[in-house]
């Protein structure tokens, strides 16, 4: 059958699953074409009401999604309330005014060139689920400028056919209104695998693919798509023999999903015996009961940054303890991991946030900023050391990079403790210490730092960053992203040597403990505990009850001779190229 008509992208594979169908293209209409006028000075007053009023109109829209949002997003519906937090935020609605008044403009002009402004400073962020929250700020944008313009919303439940959706972004609001029935699956110019839309997509199982830049473009309504969420690829007007070999790919996917559905509690033991310790990454406590329910044996990164976006004024102490304690216990006796602040300083209150640094990705961001401003991090640590008097807590310390923060950061943890003390609070001071390895002299320098320390945290996403000197957020170098790089192999094995020659624990918490080619090489380097996406869970178990433990650690003499990731990405699959496939 000729392929010649066939077109085939590569985008991010945000929710996994395969859909055939035709595309169906949702307009931003009214909000894409801003243009600038002045506003006379004796209507400035009015300008400005016009703007509230659009404001109000669109928060009350969204209040309004939140009380019709489906059963199946009840534990999700802190993504739609996050939204809302943003029309309050001081840099968005009081700046928006300020332009208004100083620069004599309409309201439509101001709020895009201050939403284009806090857009930037998001996406200069190293972090990847803050750089997608890119999506959220755009979301809010558009809902007020979709006011100002009297411009109907595109109501997507409305939708009566069976389609694929193709967007340059969809927001969670849009996405949790999708009838499931209807709507087969998604696909959009813009988009990571950690924002909102794409978390909402996996809970409602809606297969998802993108970061496709100008998908919009090539595809017209109507247009036959395949959409493959489980590898980021979309094709359009696919060949007779692509749909037939897509079906069955659908077909397998689907029994595969019920197999390991059924056998997701079930433990993670390697078929010689050797115990793995599978657990879920978090950004909030409702998420944990996708962790249990997926099989999860904890919680092995709980990110706590959301708590400081999104708001002029820091957390209290009390806010903190209230969601670290609601872990701690929801979870025992399996542990909760929680990670200290790990944001940039400026860009954890929006309403504050000055000049950007030039590089913040090298800047003043997680163990740093914390060790410099002590009232924040010792409020913090008195948090988590006041849950650990209701769970199993262990503590993890970020983007260490010297033997001195790590020595200090204990010193503030035993001042917490001692203020607990005095105060007559309940505590736990003796909880495990554990530090991310996610900088190279973090790798090099381990064998000292373990002397500090409980347990080594491996942050692949960062590591990988790091040692390859890219950027994976940058499309021009994000192709040399690989933690299958015989350096990275080389570093990962030195780490978990460490550890076994001291006697601590090791994890490895980034993404890439979720891919099913890399579990052959985690199992061989005796890494024991692995943590990722609730929804990755069921499937890298499955993988190591698939494999000999013997055998992965045969595997990783072969891999510390290759000299090319592509390399050992074929020794991996030639060794184990029968159990890591999941189609």
């Amino acid at each position: 059958m000729n392929h010649e008509n066939e077109i085939i992208l590569k985008g991010i594979n945000s929710s996994p699953g395969i859909c055939i169908g035709m595309a169906y293209i949702v307009e931003n209409e009214g909000v894409d074409l801003i243009e600038k006028y002045y506003i006379k000075k004796e209507d400035l007053h009015d300008e400005i009401t016009r703007f509230k009023i659009s404001v109000k109109k669109a928060k009350k829209e969204i209040k309004k999604i939140i009380k019709s949002s489906p059963a199946e997003l009840h534990d999700h519906r802190y993504i739609l309330e996050s939204n809302l937090a943003l029309f309050k935020d001081k840099l968005m609605y009081d700046k928006i005014i300020e332009t208004i008044e100083k620069e004599h403009v309409n309201a439509e002009w101001a709020t895009k060139k201050n939403i284009s402004k806090i857009i930037a400073m998001f996406q200069d962020m190293p972090d990847s689920y803050l750089r997608d929250r890119v999506s959220d700020v755009d979301y809010v944008a558009k809902s007020i400028l979709k006011q100002l313009a009297g411009a109907e919303n595109t109501n997507i439940s409305d939708i009566d056919k069976k389609v694929i959706l193709v967007a340059d972004d969809l927001s969670p609001a849009e996405t949790s209104h999708m009838r499931l029935d209807k709507i087969m699956g998604f696909i959009t110019n813009r988009g990571g695998r950690a924002s909102h839309t794409s978390i909402i997509a996996r809970s409602l199982e809606i297969p998802a693919v993108t970061g496709l830049d100008d998908v919009t473009s090539l595809i017209q309504n109507e247009d036959v798509i395949v959409l493959d969420g489980n590898s980021g690829t979309v094709i359009v007007n696919p060949s007779e023999d692509t749909v037939l070999e897509y079906h069955d790919h659908k077909t397998r996917y689907g029994e595969y999903k019920a197999v390991i559905a059924g056998s997701s509690h079930l433990p993670g033991e390697t078929t010689d015996g050797l115990r793995f310790k599978v657990m879920g990454n978090i950004e909030f406590p409702r998420e944990l009961k996708s962790v249990v329910n997926y099989g999860g044996e904890g919680v092995g990164l709980y990110r706590t940054e959301f708590q400081y976006l999104n708001r002029s004024n820091f957390p209290s102490e009390e806010e903190l303890f209230k969601n670290y304690k609601e872990v701690a216990q929801s979870i025992s006796p399996h542990p909760v991991t929680i990670r200290t602040l790990d944001i940039n300083g400026d860009k954890i209150r929006l309403s504050s946030m000055g000049s950007i640094e030039p590089n913040p990705a090298l800047g003043l961001r997680a163990i740093r900023y914390c060790l410099k401003n002590s009232d924040v991090f010792i409020a913090q640590i008195r948090a988590i050391l006041r849950a650990a008097a209701f769970g199993n807590v262990r503590i993890l310390l970020p983007m260490i990079s010297s033997y001195e923060e790590i020595v200090q950061a204990k010193q503030m943890m035993d001042e917490a403790a001692e203020s607990l003390n005095r105060e007559g609070l309940e505590f736990n001071r003796n909880i495990e210490t554990g530090i991310m390895i996610e900088v190279p002299s973090a790798v090099v320098m381990a064998d000292k730092f373990a002397d500090q320390v409980d347990f080594f945290s491996i942050g692949t996403n960062d590591l990988v960053q790091y040692t390859l000197a890219i950027d994976r957020g940058n499309k021009q170098v994000s192709y040399l992203y690989n933690p299958l790089h015989p350096a990275l192999i080389h570093m990962l094995k030195h780490v978990a040597d460490i550890a076994v020659k001291h006697n601590i624990k090791v994890s490895i918490c980034g993404e890439m403990a979720g891919e099913p080619l890399n579990i052959p090489v985690i199992v061989g380097l005796g890494i024991e505990e692995l943590s990722m996406n609730p929804q990755s869970i069921p499937i890298v178990k499955k993988i190591i009850r698939s494999i000999n433990a013997a055998d992965a650690k045969k595997l990783i003499s072969v891999l510390l001779e290759e000299t090319e990731s592509k390399g050992v990405v074929e020794v991996i699959k030639n060794s184990f190229g029968s159990i890591i496939n999941s189609d």
